[in-house]
């Protein structure tokens, strides 16, 4: 089979956990030749290591560390972009999503946090691939604050919401019927998580200690049938665990946190799930929840940190969602929902809100976004390479 899957994982110490998820590839019968792990790291980390971690499990991959991304941009004229994905962050990611976006060969896409283990009893890459090809029919749950807690199932037991829930979304009341689902419509497949639950720094000072860590654990037990958010409904997408079709990348850029003069950080992989969801409410498109689960296995860290990191984009978190819950909807493509969110928060007034400013600034690195993707790939263009993949399916 071809190698058609780009595994993006942001690491600077824990990148020997990618050994379980290859071992669980093996174990399931899953077609290792099919991936191509792309490392994202730093100067600093050991990169010979995780290059001879990778020959030694037959993986094809590359490793990227800061300067190498730096040749990258310059090799492929691109380099005046550079500043699009942040330094020293988990946004990094998104350097990710550009090495894919030259490398046609790769039909989808996976992302992996290298704290995260895969369960052994379930199938990583291969149900991942499934959920992608998903039709059917399939639990839809929508709420009456327009928000979908991906938690729900348990959570008159555990109360948790995930990071990036909004507050004022809270207390909201579940709604759950079912739906079908075309074949080809499912374009990105988020799996939940055991162990350590994705909370944020508030709702960890609530509930665990100051290193971090959720004194309230998951288990598998409290996951129940895979599901969708109903349309107009928006939910938090976490990318520690998460797989996608290459034409979602124009909408799905991770956003410039850490790295900006406000401060904000934490919200990279939330708020591209935000505009996610609208790019697939417009287009028909569909993000599935559930399997495969994998195990959370959070390091202890400050979670002052973690909080003054958060602090900056809090009352923006609460707002995001409704500045664009109506941009782009005449729209055809990603490119072009993307891109009408980005004027919508660049063109703004946001001077009422802390940090107001940030969301102009969010905006206009959405656009330069679009357009590095368009310098990457000129010969193509957006448009057409947005219809190509969904003619694929």
């Amino acid at each position: 089979m071809s190698q058609d899957i780009c595994v993006i994982v942001p690491t600077i110490r824990e990148y020997e956990c990618m050994r379980s998820y290859f071992e669980n590839a093996r174990e399931h019968g899953f077609d290792l030749s099919r991936l191509h792990v792309v490392l994202v790291t730093e100067d600093f980390c050991e990169t010979d290591a995780m290059e001879a971690m990778l020959a030694e499990e037959g993986v094809s991959g590359e490793v990227f560390d800061g300067s190498r991304r730096e040749e990258w941009y310059e090799d492929h004229g691109v380099a005046e972009y550079g500043h699009v994905v942040p330094a020293a962050s988990h946004a990094e990611t998104s350097f990710g999503l550009l090495y894919m976006w030259v490398h046609d060969e790769f039909d989808y896409g996976f992302f992996i946090d290298d704290d995260t283990l895969p369960h052994d009893d379930e199938d990583f890459f291969g149900t991942h691939m499934e959920n992608l090809a998903f039709a059917g029919e399939i639990e839809e749950v929508a709420s009456d604050e327009q928000w979908v807690n991906v938690l729900y199932q348990n959570a008159d037991e555990h109360g948790l919401y995930p990071r990036g829930y909004p507050y004022s979304a809270m207390d909201e009341t579940v709604e759950t019927d079912t739906t079908e689902i075309e074949g080809g419509s499912v374009v990105a497949s988020q799996g939940l998580w055991t162990n350590v639950p994705d909370l944020d720094a508030v709702r960890i000072l609530m509930d665990g200690d100051l290193e971090g860590q959720a004194q309230t654990r998951t288990t598998a037990e409290d996951f129940g049938d895979d599901f969708v958010a109903a349309r107009d409904n928006y939910l938090t997408v976490c990318s520690m665990n998460l797989a996608f079709r290459r034409e979602v990348i124009p909408a799905f850029y991770q956003l410039p946190m850490d790295d900006n003069e406000w401060d904000v950080g934490r919200f990279d992989d939330i708020w591209s799930g935000v505009f996610l969801k609208r790019a697939c409410d417009v287009l028909g498109k569909r993000i599935y929840n559930g399997a495969p689960l994998c195990e959370h296995n959070k390091a202890p860290r400050s979670t002052f940190d973690d909080l003054n990191n958060e602090v900056p984009g809090l009352e923006l978190n609460e707002h995001l969602w409704q500045v664009i819950d109506e941009a782009g909807a005449d729209a055809d493509t990603y490119a072009e929902v993307f891109e009408a969110m980005g004027h919508e928060l660049a063109d703004g007034d946001w001077s009422s809100y802390n940090n107001g400013a940030f969301f102009n600034y969010v905006g206009e690195y959405m656009l330069e976004w679009l357009e590095c993707l368009s310098t990457l790939r000129s010969e193509v263009g957006l448009e057409a390479d947005s219809a190509h993949v969904v003619a694929d399916d």
